[in-house]
């Protein structure tokens, strides 16, 4: 499972941030830590992205590559084998790799947009569900939704208000969308940004990226359609929840708390969410991110049904862990859902 985790900075790092404070010209640099914390707590070298992200993506550009013996590729810094292995898994589970860890056609059409498998997958998912040009808003969003929103310090309950007016039935997802939407209908507005407490930098580059996955869509023959019954957002929903079922989870009977599905970890839905605090609670959801502080926060959320998970990914989960779970007659499998072990081999 993919999370945002805070952590303090290398030495290395430290150092060559300090070393920028006099590129032009002599300048100081202020450590916001003791020089015992720089010299014991800190690590000597930031670890490799490769070692400590989801390595889903990476995976598939070297299916893609013809690169089929990935335990035995010379990264210049090799991943840890389990997550090696995770990847591999969740390309299998999502239908972009075969059992015998092969490219599908599939696999071969989700290598061809430079976003995480589980969003290109929703971008093809969509094409059946007839709502691509939601989804590629929506997907375009995500990518620029932590930097969206700002809260001026003498502006704050404007700024909240602005943000609430946003908000739309369905979850943050739906939020988004809709900020698109009225931007859209301003021609892309830098003045209605300002209004609207929106970050126009931000909006900005995820209208580019909305841009370079349109054209993706062209060159995998992609039908960009928009939903045809605005009132029904339930495909969009959908599209979204085939490439996410990863990332969905289940209300706990305290009713304040949720569990994943795939790992049973307890987390929370994230203050700034549309959904937190909602009465009454959604039973079941789709979350974007996991962002660890105090508690796990899921950032991002949607509002799902369990029925879709089986519509969707009827090979990830069984109908009877399902069943039981919207009923609430136990409680939550250890692991629900499998990929297979043979989706693991390479």
């Amino acid at each position: 499972m993919s999370s945002l985790v805070v952590v303090p900075c290398s030495r290395a790092s430290a150092n060559q941030r300090a070393g920028r404070a006099g590129r032009v010209g002599p300048g100081k640099t202020f450590r916001l830590y003791t020089k015992w914390a720089f010299a014991n707590e800190l690590e000597e070298n930031t670890v490799p992205e490769i070692q400590r992200t989801n390595l889903g993506m990476v995976v598939l550009l070297l299916k893609s590559l013809g690169i089929n013996d990935l335990i035995g590729f010379e990264f210049m810094d090799p991943p840890p084998g389990e997550t090696l292995m995770r990847a591999l898994e969740l390309l299998y589970a999502l239908g972009g790799l075969n059992d015998r860890g092969e490219l599908t056609k599939l696999g071969r059409r989700m290598a061809e947009f430079p976003v995480d498998p589980m969003l290109s997958k929703a971008i093809i998912a969509s094409e059946e569900y007839q709502c691509t040009d939601e989804v590629l808003t929506i997907i375009s969003m995500l990518q620029e939704s932590g930097s969206l929103f700002y809260r001026p310090k003498d502006k704050k309950l404007h700024a909240d208000q602005a943000r609430q007016n946003f908000v739309r039935t369905g979850g943050d997802h739906f939020t988004l969308l809709n900020v698109w939407e009225q931007w859209a209908e301003t021609n892309y507005s830098q003045q209605f940004c300002y209004e609207q407490f929106l970050q126009f930098k931000s909006i900005s580059r995820a209208r580019d990226i909305r841009d370079q996955l349109a054209g993706l869509c062209e060159r995998v023959e992609i039908v960009i359609e928009s939903n045809p019954n605005t009132n029904d957002i339930s495909p969009i929903q959908k599209a979204l929840t085939a490439g996410y079922f990863y990332n969905t989870a289940q209300l706990q009977k305290s009713g304040d708390s949720y569990r994943t599905l795939k790992t049973n970890q307890t987390v929370y839905i994230h203050p700034s969410s549309g959904l937190f605090n909602q009465t009454p609670p959604i039973k079941s959801l789709l979350y974007y991110e996991l962002v660890m502080t105090s508690k796990s926060y899921m950032r991002q959320v949607m509002e799902i049904k369990l029925a879709w998970l089986l519509e969707v990914a009827p090979h990830y989960f069984k109908p009877a862990d399902l069943e039981q779970l919207a009923t609430g007659d136990r409680k939550m499998p250890k692991a629900i859902g499998s990929a297979g072990e043979k989706g693991a081999a390479s």
